[in-house]
């Protein structure tokens, strides 16, 4: 129903024109120089290439405009070159992460209103959850553009369902049933860790990321409210007890990768070497794993605990504030989300775009190619669980990093409560820090409160 409301809000903006924007202008004269417009994306060199097939084209036809094209390898290297200043893309490309951190300094402008101008349906060509991803105060910043769920990998040659069925052990009910319990992933994972050829069942990453599905799958709760969270909530008793089901299995050396095994390869390059079985991922690892010699795999949403759950990495292409070329701006933006230009990028295999009819077509679910069930990555949109925006997403992953992967890696005698707590606290120095510091300051005095008195164990007081 928020969603339904965010998506409606931004329609009835669209068609009312809500709050007031400067109109696009008039066209430029026919002696005018074409606007020169730069476009920043992230990505492999194949998609790079991608891109700049879609610039071209749009160069090839557009006269009041030319647009280059400027890449870097990540989002982490877009994001910081954002914050170094120089010159801001007129149109880029950028991670929901960070959002918060764009809409604080002024960096873009919403596009809600210059998009619906230039005829972009916002209807059901995109899933609200995509929608509301860029959304706030009812504004649309930036128009979605990709949106991939995290899903399961796995090894087809060692996780065989029908040889699972054929046992009795819990899985599938056949083939085409892309859904799991909790219960036969485990199953699955026990049955591919074959010690003696030196395969382990399943690796996830101890991060809030990684454990986040499983906790909301569980019932319990990332973070202690969905809009201005001030912690997040592994403390409480519905999330312990997603996390104690969970790490039974995570936890267990005898099927996921040791931290020795950690130490020699990542757990992507054992996957590659068909020496574990399963591992969670997202639609851009695709092309790396295609291009394995012998590798066979396939993919299954997460599994399900009580309701199912995932999490997704999100982009959006988004409109500089400081653009000198807004109308220009805005008119290559609806050539670069278009259903013919985001085909082009997805067939690079890359991108599972935000653009459902693109989603539905062959050119993201490539029949004949790997991973065969590809609508799995379409189907898991359903249960996207949907953060809030966070002034500083890496900031909070790095608060809280060695207490969530002492979930995992420490010693047999986990404290779980002791855990959560820490982790919980530790997540306030970012979300809340004058709650932090209050709250530091109360456990430091009940702590010299709690503490013995000198003789207080009946001796005698030292003397000199």
């Amino acid at each position: 129903m928020a969603g339904l409301a965010v998506a409606c809000s931004l329609l009835l903006a669209g068609c009312t024109g809500g709050t007031s924007e400067p109109p696009a202008g008039p066209s430029p004269s026919a002696d005018a120089k074409p606007a020169r417009l730069l476009f920043g994306v992230w990505g492999e060199p194949d998609e790079i290439s991608a891109y700049q097939a879609m610039v071209d084209t749009y160069n090839a036809t557009a006269e009041d405009s030319q647009v280059e094209l400027r890449s870097w390898t990540n989002r982490q290297a877009l994001a910081d070159a954002l914050r170094a200043g120089g010159r801001i893309p007129d149109v880029f490309l950028a991670s929901r992460r960070d959002l918060a951190w764009l809409l604080e300094e002024g960096i873009t402008r919403p596009v809600d209103e210059l998009l619906d101008e230039r005829g972009t349906d916002f209807g059901d060509g995109y899933s609200r959850d995509a929608l509301r991803a860029f959304s706030t105060e009812s504004r649309l910043q930036c128009m979605p553009y990709g949106i991939s769920p995290m899903v399961l990998y796995y090894n087809t040659d060692l996780v065989d369902f029908d040889r699972m069925r054929a046992r009795e052990l819990p899985a599938p009910d056949d083939e085409e049933d892309r859904r799991w319990t909790f219960e036969e992933f485990a199953a699955a994972v026990d049955f591919a860790t074959r010690p003696r050829r030196g395969t382990r069942g399943v690796h996830v990453e101890p991060t809030l990321q990684g454990l986040a599905p499983f906790v909301e799958s569980g019932g319990g709760d990332v973070f202690d409210d969905d809009t201005t969270p001030t912690s997040t909530a592994f403390s409480s008793e519905e999330s312990r007890e997603a996390l104690t089901r969970t790490l039974e299995l995570l936890r267990n050396p005898q099927v996921t990768l040791t931290e020795d095994r950690l130490r020699r390869a990542t757990p992507l390059e054992w996957f590659k070497q068909g020496r574990l079985a399963i591992l969670p991922g997202f639609r851009s690892s695709v092309p790396e794993l295609r291009h394995v010699p012998g590798l066979r795999f396939d993919v299954m949403p997460m599994p399900t605990l009580s309701t199912a759950a995932t999490v997704g990495e999100i982009s959006g292409l988004c409109l500089s504030a400081r653009s000198e070329s807004i109308p220009e701006a805005a008119d290559f933006l609806v050539h670069a989300t278009s259903t013919e230009s985001v085909e082009r990028v997805a067939r690079s295999g890359y991108l599972m775009p935000a653009n459902l009819e693109v989603a539905l077509s062959e050119a993201f679910l490539q029949p004949g190619r790997a991973p065969a069930h590809a609508a799995v990555y379409t189907d898991s949109l359903r249960a996207l669980y949907l953060p809030p925006i966070l002034d500083d997403w890496d900031a909070l992953t790095a608060a809280v990093e060695d207490e969530i992967r002492s979930l995992v890696t420490s010693a047999p005698d986990l404290d779980l409560e002791a855990v959560t707590e820490e982790i919980d606290l530790e997540s306030r120095r970012v979300l809340d820090p004058e709650g932090y510091a209050e709250e530091l300051a109360e456990l430091e005095e009940q702590a010299q409160e709690e503490a013995p008195e000198s003789g207080e164990d009946g001796g005698e007081e030292p003397t000199d």
